[in-house]
């Protein structure tokens, strides 16, 4: 289960790292022609937030995963194991809950742009594929973060991450 669940991250971060660079390549693009030939690449704004978003959860879904949100040592460090534990499990539900509820909701933001022929203002692409690909990546950290808890070391253990500059 955990060689699948590596894989599945590994795509993950690739699809994330592959947004970055198109959404960064697209708004050097759009800002050099802009400034330098006095001319926008069309729909350059619709494209890159759209990408930015997608961006975003697709790269949540990779925190998910690794557990390298925030932590607050302060409140963490001083508790024995046991609290460590039921912290942890709080901490893990209410994310769980949070990303759960943010797919649900993109998914009807999905259906509406989808029913409603939503397009961009320049080129008329339609959006439901980006705001689609917006889903999958909520999907995606729904998954990671539903998962991972249960497959996770004792919370004695230190972070491989910790540490390292990540």
């Amino acid at each position: 289960m955990t060689r699948y669940l590596e894989r599945f991250t590994e795509a993950v971060d690739m699809i994330a790292g592959l947004l970055l660079g198109l959404c960064t390549i697209l708004i050097v693009v759009s800002t050099i022609g802009r400034y330098i030939f006095s001319w926008a690449v069309p729909d350059s704004f619709d494209l890159s937030r759209y990408l930015i978003g997608a961006c975003m959860m697709w790269g949540f879904a990779s925190i998910g995963y690794r557990g390298g949100h925030i932590a607050v040592d302060l409140l963490y460090e001083p508790l024995g194991s046991k609290g460590r534990r039921v912290l942890d499990f709080i901490a893990w539900s209410t994310l769980l809950a949070f990303t759960a509820m943010l797919a649900y909701m993109m998914f009807f933001r999905l259906t509406s742009a989808y029913n409603s022929n939503e397009t961009t203002f320049d080129l008329r692409i339609p959006v439901w594929p980006l705001i689609g690909l917006i889903w999958l990546g909520c999907a995606s950290a729904v998954i990671t973060t539903a998962v991972v808890p249960f497959l996770r070391r004792k919370a004695e253990e230190p972070n491989p991450l910790e540490g390292h500059g990540v």
